[in-house]
């Protein structure tokens, strides 16, 4: 049987998952719907949703990939999940737009990849 803890890092890799792709999603539905239609840019494109999204994605990847890589001591989860949130941060440095978009998306994508890195480190035969 699995330790009770592995299952809560396990799901907090997977709900860092889903929160990557639903970022993403965000991101690129956002700038679809204010350039088309010219609604919701207030709300959509707030800086506030994005300092938002990052902290959240700042305190899933601290605790579930550091504390991956302090059990299975793999280098390689962290650093690609270090480089995703860099971009991440680097977008909010940006105007509004498709650079914002672009960083934001490299982020997400390179922070998702960690935490399957993560979970993969984590099978009995990647030991």
């Amino acid at each position: 049987m699995r330790n009770p803890l592995s299952l809560i890092r396990a799901r907090l890799d997977r709900a860092g998952i889903v929160l990557s792709g639903l970022c993403a999603a965000h991101c690129i539905l956002s700038i679809l719907i204010v350039s088309a239609l010219g609604i919701g840019g207030e709300f959509l494109l707030a800086p506030e949703i994005h300092r938002i999204g990052l902290a959240i994605a700042l305190v899933i990847a601290a605790v579930a990939i550091g504390w991956g890589a302090l059990q299975h001591r793999k280098a390689a989860p962290f650093v690609v999940a270090m480089m995703g949130l860099t971009f991440m941060g680097g977008a909010l440095a940006v105007p509004h737009g498709m650079h914002e978009v672009v960083l934001t998306v490299i982020g997400v994508t390179l922070v998702s990849i960690g935490h399957i890195l993560n979970l993969r480190s984590h099978l009995p035969e990647s030991r």
